[in-house]
């Protein structure tokens, strides 16, 4: 990524794309359908991205990567590394049927979801991926539903590697960025991407608010190679429920949690509290 990109000040999602591309190196073509990064790369002819890109339409990212890859491979180009870049709008809704196809054909691709749990671009619409009781401005009393495990669906579809990121451990990035990239076939990354104007947060918190989700236990730091289920970074010390900061902690940062009343961070803190148990169960199964 190059200076003067048009992100908006403490965007968690081009923390994480300077991490990723770091880990990647120049031999990287990307995809980017409809999103806040069609905005960061900046009006054309002109780019903040120092890698070949391809926008393309919200719903087709993974089919076009998958073109991609089959024209790269017939000209002798096998050596390089095809990224879709997306949104969670763009990946666990509209983009949903494209990725499950390609991840079906096993293309030799690497795509990162980057999940700000909602349509900032647009105007901070509830997606797919929106957490329950979260505020936006399709749900103005808190969202009614629950945020969609994508990890989980794509994990489900046998791919050989899936794993979670989170902009405050560049270290844990790299090192599933490079191991994904050493393995053939579909490989999915969902990326936690928290967003100041959307979540309603001061951009300097960014880092903090990030963290204190991996510390609290509502973001899980993992991976699932060959069906294999592990834990990451410091998610493998908090199988311990005493060792897990309260949700609330990271709940009061948030303007978009500002409506909560005590008996639904309760619920919340129970809800993450039981998706901990699931996890314990994962764990000793992967052992």
């Amino acid at each position: 990524m190059l200076k003067g990109h048009a992100a908006c000040p403490g965007c968690g999602a081009t923390i994480l794309l300077r991490h990723v591309l770091k880990a990647l190196g120049p031999r990287t073509y990307m995809v980017i359908p409809a999103s806040c990064s069609s905005v960061i790369a900046g009006p054309y002819p002109k780019s903040s991205f120092a890698v070949p890109l391809l926008h393309m339409a919200f719903a087709a990212s993974a089919a076009a990567a998958s073109g991609m890859v089959e024209a790269l491979e017939k000209m002798g180009r096998r050596d390089v590394n095809v990224v879709v870049w997306a949104g969670d709008g763009g990946t666990v809704d509209i983009g949903l049927q494209a990725l499950s196809g390609a991840a079906e054909r096993g293309h030799n691709i690497l795509y990162i979801c980057y999940d700000n749990e909602a349509y900032m671009n647009t105007g901070i619409q509830k997606s797919g991926s929106t957490p329950p009781k979260a505020w936006t401005t399709t749900t103005p009393t808190g969202n009614p539903g629950f945020k969609k495990d994508m990890p989980s669906i794509m994990a489900a579809h046998r791919v050989p590697y899936v794993a979670t990121l989170n902009p405050a451990y560049p270290n844990d990035i790299v090192k599933k960025v490079e191991k994904a990239a050493s393995i053939r076939g579909l490989k999915y990354l969902h990326a936690f991407s928290p967003c100041p104007p959307g979540w309603r947060f001061d951009a300097s918190l960014t880092v903090k608010v990030a963290r204190l989700a991996v510390e609290t236990g509502v973001w899980v730091l993992y991976e699932v190679e060959g069906g294999v289920f592990r834990l990451t970074g410091p998610s493998k010390h908090l199988l311990d429920p005493s060792r897990r900061k309260p949700v609330e902690e990271y709940l009061r940062l948030q303007g978009r949690f500002r409506h909560l009343t005590e008996s639904d961070i309760e619920e919340l803190q129970r809800m993450v509290d039981e998706n901990w148990e699931k996890i314990a169960q994962l764990v000793e199964e992967g052992k």
